[in-house]
C-alpha cells in the first residue's frame, strides 16, 4: 500500500505509458505468430510451464528438477525453433511495419488480384504453366528461402515474364506476401494424397501440398490444357471461371482472421451441383 500512497501523478503517467507500450508489443508479437506453427509451439511451452508450476506447488522434487533442466537448455532451443518468426519480426521492425497496419485495404487487394488475373489469362491462352501462391496467416518463409528473393511490386507484365519457358525463374512456384512478390522459383511440398487425380502433374500436386501444410491460396495454370485451377485447404477446383476466381480471391485475401473453409466447401459443392 505504501507504493500507491507515495505514488505521484508523474510516476502514475509513466507507469501507465510503460504498461501500454509493453501491452502493445505483446499484442503485435502475438498477432505476428497467430496462425503459424509457432502458436502450437507456444502452447507446448505453456504446458511445460503448467507442469513446472504443479511440480513446485506439490513439491515433486524429481519432476521439478527435470523441468528446471528443460528450461535451462530450452532457451537456446526456443531461439532455434522460432528463428523464422524472430527474423520476420526484426525485418518488419526494420521496415517500420511492426507498428503499422498488417492488413491490405480493399483497393490494394483489388489491384493485386487484377494484375494476377491479367497474367494468368495471358498464360492460360498460350498454355504456359504457372503456380502462384498467396501467403495468408501461416508464414511461408521457409519456402521463399528455397527460391530467388524478389521483394517486387506486382504487375501482370512481371508475372508473365517470370513464367515464360526457358527463363531462370519459370520453374517453380511464385510466392506472394502481402502486395509483393516475395520470391520465385520456390520449391513446395508435393501432396501425397492418393485420391488426387492421376491427370494432375507436379505443379498441381505442389499447389495442393502447400495448401495442406498452410492456409495459403494457390492459382495454377496447366501447361498441358491451359486450364486455371484454385487450390485451398488441401483441395483443388479445376477449370475455375474468371468471375469465380476473382470472387474467391477477394474473399480469401481480404481477411486472414476469419475461418473460411466451410464457405469454400459450400461454394465448391454448389459449383459441382450446378
Amino acid at each position: 500500500m505504501s507504493y500507491f500512497t507515495d505514488l505521484t501523478w508523474k510516476e502514475s503517467i509513466k507507469d501507465i505509458i510503460d504498461i501500454l507500450i509493453v501491452s502493445y508489443i505483446i499484442y503485435k508479437v502475438l498477432n505476428m505468430v497467430r496462425g503459424t506453427r509457432a502458436v502450437q509451439l507456444l502452447k507446448g511451452i505453456m504446458v511445460l510451464v503448467v507442469i513446472w508450476g504443479g511440480s513446485t506447488l506439490l513439491d515433486l522434487y524429481t519432476l521439478r528438477w527435470l523441468m528446471n533442466q528443460v528450461f535451462t537448455f530450452g532457451i537456446l532451443a526456443i531461439f532455434i525453433i522460432f528463428q523464422p518468426e524472430l527474423r520476420r519480426g526484426l525485418e518488419q521492425l526494420g521496415r517500420g511495419r511492426f507498428f503499422g497496419r498488417t492488413a491490405e485495404n480493399d483497393e490494394e487487394i483489388s489491384k493485386l488480384i487484377g494484375e494476377v488475373i491479367k497474367a494468368v489469362n495471358y498464360l492460360a491462352v498460350r498454355k504456359i504453366g504457372a503456380l502462384i501462391v498467396f501467403e495468408r496467416a501461416t508464414g511461408l518463409n521457409e519456402y521463399t528461402e528455397s527460391g530467388i528473393a524478389m521483394r517486387s511490386d506486382v504487375s501482370s507484365e512481371l508475372l508473365i515474364n517470370i513464367f515464360i519457358p526457358n527463363t531462370p525463374l519459370h520453374d517453380g512456384a511464385l510466392i506472394m506476401q502481402g502486395n509483393q512478390i516475395a520470391a520465385a522459383a520456390c520449391y513446395l511440398p508435393l501432396s501425397e494424397n492418393p485420391f488426387i487425380s492421376k491427370e494432375l502433374g507436379t505443379r498441381h500436386r505442389a499447389a495442393i501440398g502447400i495448401s495442406e501444410v498452410a492456409d495459403s491460396v494457390s492459382v495454377v495454370v496447366s501447361e498441358e490444357t491451359g486450364l486455371i485451377s484454385l487450390a485451398i485447404n488441401g483441395q483443388i477446383v479445376r477449370d475455375i471461371k474468371e468471375e469465380s476466381l476473382i470472387s474467391k480471391l477477394h474473399q480469401e485475401l481480404s481477411s486472414t482472421l476469419k475461418e473460411k473453409s466451410s464457405a469454400f466447401w459450400k461454394w465448391r459443392g454448389n459449383k459441382n451441383n450446378g
